[in-house]
């Protein structure tokens, strides 16, 4: 059993890092360090989390649905390009050194931050010009190879993806984004409970929090919109570089 204590960091760190995943990316550097901290060995934190942010993926996805701004059919379009790439990196992190493969993502991070910073004229179906359905497949390609290779984050450059090469606004890209983050979750979290690397208590407290979260940053970005995505995007990309170039 938790104590109160416990519970009440689980639930408020997962209701910050929720907020931060559904309109960015990057929660799980919080929630991951926050697991290890209340007693959960590393390596069961890493699977512990995926709890949370399946709950959080869900509820966001219901949040957006029902501020009509619904992303499961286009997502469904990406995921077998991302979920091949993500297999890939999983295996592909095992032979590319560590620190170089981080440096290298975290030059391309703020690289891509331009991409964030222009405010494209969106076509009626809420959409500008984006790159041929081809290339769009080889980038969320390289997107799954970061997600199987990192995961922490992935939502980052999955949503500059939708935005830059899907050619979606902000708001419509993380409806898609949180529909896809969420079946890559569900792939991974089904291995770590394989394996018996998942503290489901810990992990359900937690998910009360970006439960949560998740929703309410939901209805609050559909209904504010860039306004306030953008800046949160912004410090997201900055905190991902940084902590890529850093290290663990």
């Amino acid at each position: 059993m938790l104590s109160l204590q416990t519970a009440g960091i689980l639930v408020a760190g997962g209701l910050l890092a929720g907020f931060i995943n559904t309109l960015a990316g990057g929660g799980s550097f919080l929630t991951v360090p926050l697991l290890i901290l209340v007693g959960v060995p590393p390596t069961a934190a890493n699977g512990t989390n995926r709890v949370g942010v399946l709950i959080q993926t869900v509820a966001a996805m219901r949040g957006f649905q029902q501020e009509g701004v619904p992303g499961l059919g286009f997502a469904l379009r990406l995921l077998p390009a991302t979920l091949v790439g993500s297999w890939l990196g999983a295996w592909g992190a095992t032979q590319i050194p560590d620190d170089v493969f981080r440096r290298l993502f975290g030059v391309i991070m703020l690289m891509a931050l331009p991409i964030i910073l222009r405010n494209p004229m969106p076509r009626s179906d809420g959409t500008s010009r984006g790159f041929p359905a081809g290339l769009q497949l080889v980038v969320y390609f390289s997107i799954g190879l970061y997600g199987g290779a990192i995961q922490a984050g992935v939502g980052i450059p999955l949503l500059l993806a939708l935005v830059g090469a899907g050619g979606l606004d902000l708001v419509r890209g993380n409806s898609v984004k949180v529909a896809i983050v969420a079946a890559l979750t569900a792939v991974a979290l089904a291995q770590f409970a394989w394996v018996g690397s998942v503290y489901w208590v810990h992990g359900l407290v937690l998910a009360l929090g970006t439960g949560l979260g998740g929703y309410t940053a939901s209805r609050v970005g559909a209904r504010v919109g860039e306004r306030l995505i953008r800046p949160v995007l912004v410090f997201a990309i900055l905190a991902l570089a940084l902590r890529l170039f850093l290290g663990p």
